[in-house]
C-alpha cells in the first residue's frame, strides 16, 4: 500500500501521509462521504473530490499490479520468463506497454499465422522477413506439394505473409508508432446506416460527419457512440491507412527484391487486418473514458450552480445541521 501511496501522492501532488491514511480508511470499509465529513483530522482535510481521485487511481494501480503478476506467472509456468523479459516487465509503467511486451508470448489462438506455422511455412517466412532469399518462387515451391497441405507456391507465399503479418503486429516499436498516429492524426468518421435514416433523426448532425478525433468535444463523441450503440450510426476512428503503411514499409523493408515485395504486402495486411482494429479498440476506450470524465465535470459544475442558487429567493434563511456529539451548527443567511 505504501508504494501505491507514494505514486498516488506524486500524481495528485498530495502529502504521502494523507494518501496513506485515506487508503487505510478505505481498507477499513469507510465510504468516501464518511471520510470526507468525519475523518478530516486523519486525511488533512482532503476534499471529497480529492478522496475520489485517490480511490480511482488506487484501483487503476491495483489492477495494473495484478495484471503484471498474472503475466509473470503465465510466462513462468510456460518456462518463457527470461531474466531480460522479467526486468522489462517489472520496469514498464503503463498497461499498453505491458500488453505490448506480453503480446508475442501470449498463448496463441488459431489464426492464419498459426495455421501457416503448422504447415511448416515458418522457415520461408523467416527468409522473406530477412530479405535473404534468391529465386523466391523456386524456394516457395519447395514448401508446396502432395502431403504438405499446400497446393502451390503462391499458397506457400500467402501463408508466409500471414506469419510475417502477425510478427509485425507484435513488434513493440511498430505498435508504439501507430499508437502515436492514432493519438495525433486519427479521424473520427460517422455515417448513418442507410436502412435506418428515419429512426436516426435525432442523430442527423452525424449522418456524414468527420473531424480530428483528439479535438472532438466530449458531448459530440458520446453522441456518436450512442448512435453507434443503437445501431443507427457507423463510426470509424483511424489515421490514414496509406500513411501508416508507408511509414512502416520505409522502416522495415530494406531492399528491393522479390522477398522485399512480399514483405511489404505482409506489412500492409498486418496494418489493415491486425494492427488498426486492435489499436482502434484501444483508442476508442481511451477517448470514451476521457469524454466521460469531462462530461461528469461539466454536470458537476452545473449541479453546483443549481445547488448554490437561493432556494426561497430573497428571504432570510436559518439552516440547522443537527449533531449529537458536537452539538448543532447554525448558519444564518440574510
Amino acid at each position: 500500500m505504501l508504494s501505491f501511496s507514494k505514486n498516488i501522492a506524486s500524481i495528485l501532488k498530495l502529502d504521502v501521509w494523507k494518501v496513506e491514511n485515506t487508503l487505510q480508511l478505505f481498507s477499513e470499509g469507510a465510504s468516501i462521504p464518511f471520510i470526507a465529513r468525519y475523518r478530516k483530522e486523519r486525511t488533512g482535510e482532503l476534499s471529497d473530490v480529492e478522496i475520489i481521485e485517490i480511490d480511482k487511481i488506487h484501483e487503476t494501480l491495483k489492477k495494473f499490479a495484478e495484471r503484471k503478476k498474472t503475466i509473470l506467472q503465465s510466462l513462468e509456468e510456460r518456462q518463457l520468463l527470461s531474466d531480460e523479459l522479467h526486468a522489462k516487465i517489472e520496469k514498464c509503467s503503463n498497461l499498453n506497454e505491458l500488453e505490448d511486451i506480453y503480446l508475442p508470448h501470449r498463448p496463441k489462438r488459431k489464426t492464419k499465422a498459426t495455421i501457416a506455422i503448422a504447415q511448416g511455412l515458418e522457415p520461408l517466412a523467416k527468409m522473406i522477413m530477412a530479405e535473404k532469399v534468391d529465386n523466391l518462387k523456386s524456394t516457395a515451391s519447395k514448401f508446396a506439394g502432395p502431403g504438405k497441405g499446400i497446393a502451390s507456391e503462391n499458397e506457400a507465399l500467402e501463408g508466409a505473409r500471414n506469419i510475417i503479418a502477425e510478427w509485425v503486429s507484435e513488434k513493440e516499436n511498430v505498435r508504439a508508432t501507430l499508437r502515436r498516429m492514432f493519438n495525433y492524426d486519427a479521424t473520427i468518421v460517422s455515417k448513418v446506416v442507410k436502412s435506418k435514416i428515419a429512426e436516426a433523426e435525432k442523430f442527423s448532425a452525424y449522418f456524414d460527419w468527420q473531424e480530428i478525433a483528439r479535438k472532438t468535444p466530449a458531448h459530440r463523441l458520446l453522441a456518436m457512440f450512442r448512435g453507434e450503440a443503437e445501431g443507427l450510426l457507423k463510426v470509424k476512428i483511424q489515421p490514414d491507412l496509406d500513411d501508416a503503411v508507408i511509414i512502416l514499409t520505409q522502416r522495415l523493408v530494406r531492399n528491393k527484391t522479390e522477398a522485399s515485395e512480399q514483405k511489404a504486402i505482409a506489412i500492409k495486411d498486418s496494418v489493415k487486418r491486425l494492427l488498426f482494429p486492435s489499436l482502434e479498440n484501444e483508442f476508442r476506450s481511451e477517448l470514451k473514458q476521457k469524454a466521460d470524465e469531462s462530461s461528469i465535470k461539466v454536470f458537476a459544475e452545473n449541479l453546483k450552480q443549481l445547488l448554490l442558487a437561493p432556494p426561497l429567493g430573497q428571504k432570510n434563511i436559518l439552516a440547522i445541521d443537527p449533531g449529537f456529539r458536537t452539538g448543532c451548527k447554525l448558519v444564518c443567511l440574510d
